[in-house]
């Protein structure tokens, strides 16, 4: 899945950016703290652990 897929997704359910990190760009929602790896591609299997994490499709 592209980065910009995921991070759309995550923005479209309340996530706002709060930092770039070493790896990592991390997103915030409340309490809520979600990591997305900084690469233009990102592994279908941690695409779908992040999405099924907060039950997004």
């Amino acid at each position: 899945m592209k980065q910009r897929d995921l991070i759309k997704k995550l923005e479209q359910a309340g996530f706002i950016f709060k930092e770039h990190g070493g790896n990592h760009d991390t997103y915030v929602r409340g309490k809520d703290i979600e990591q997305v790896p900084r690469h233009r591609e990102i592994n279908e299997i941690t695409a779908k652990k992040i999405l099924k994490k907060w039950g997004l499709k």
